[in-house]
């Protein structure tokens, strides 16, 4: 048989001089220290889970946003419009217009429509030139690029020439009038009564017949010149757009383009008459 051996007693003191806890049970420390470690591990686990959930739906929310910039799938996008605006002034450049037919056949039969009006011109492009005076004044017209050069009449057709002799010197001068179509320009008359009117882009002398079509086709509205102080350009008044200019030493009518030689070859100078 084994021998019995007694318990201790529980109220006696241990070794070291400590009496033992007799108010509750063993192990009980361990027990809320294991418990206490277990809460805060499943904290720990609850708010890294939150956290991740809040990361994920903010970046979900960022990617189905679209960019200001960015186009959604099923939309059409449209570009702006773009385009270069044409040189203001009273010009008939100031607005973007239907560009005019060429100037019309000696028997056209509908007289073209009257130059539009604006108000200011920019750097580059023809600008308001002073009225015409209100008196007959003689008249040649000097080229700036061309200084020696003068309108001249010559088989009814007016060119670019020098002056040589009187007689020259006599079909070079015109009757500078008040336009026959908008007495704030001009027209030109020769000596023996025609008038200088455009007609299949040439810049010609012909009898007034009267008509509306002729007295459009014979009055030019001058224009300060871009390219010489005190010149003047001579714009159509039923082609706004389109000015006398001389090339290979023939005046004729030709649309406003924006380039040093048009302006040097549409600029001239009205001086005295050379008669």
């Amino acid at each position: 048989m084994p021998e019995n051996k007694s318990r201790p007693s529980q109220g006696q003191p241990w070794e070291d001089g400590w009496a033992p806890d007799t108010s509750r049970a063993p192990g009980t420390r361990r027990l809320w220290l294991a418990g206490g470690m277990a809460m805060a591990t499943i904290i720990a686990c609850v708010t890294a889970i939150a956290i991740s959930e809040r990361d994920s739906d903010g970046d979900s929310a960022a990617a189905s946003t679209p960019a200001a910039d960015s186009t959604v799938p099923g939309l059409i996008s449209f570009a702006t419009p773009s385009g270069t605006a044409p040189p203001s002034g009273k010009s008939g450049l100031s607005k973007e217009k239907p560009t005019p037919e060429a100037p019309h056949e000696q028997n056209a039969s509908k007289p073209e429509p009257a130059p539009s009006k604006s108000s200011s011109g920019e750097a580059g492009s023809p600008t308001k030139a002073p009225k015409p005076p209100a008196t007959t004044t003689w008249r040649s017209v000097r080229s700036v690029n061309y200084p020696d050069r003068y309108w001249h009449m010559s088989d009814g057709r007016v060119g670019l020439d020098q002056v040589r002799g009187s007689e020259s010197r006599e079909d070079s001068t015109f009757k500078q009038v008040k336009g026959l179509a908008d007495s704030s320009c001009y027209s030109f008359a020769t000596r023996d009564g025609q008038y200088l009117r455009h007609r299949n882009f040439v810049l010609r002398a012909e009898r007034n017949d009267g008509s509306a079509l002729f007295t459009q086709d014979a009055t030019f509205c001058p224009r300060g010149s871009a390219h010489s102080s005190g010149a003047t350009m001579l714009e159509s008044v039923n082609y706004p757009g389109y000015f006398l200019r001389h090339k290979n030493f023939v005046v004729r009518l030709e649309r406003y383009e924006h380039s040093s030689l048009y302006l040097a070859d549409s600029s001239f100078h009205l001086v005295d008459g050379l008669a």
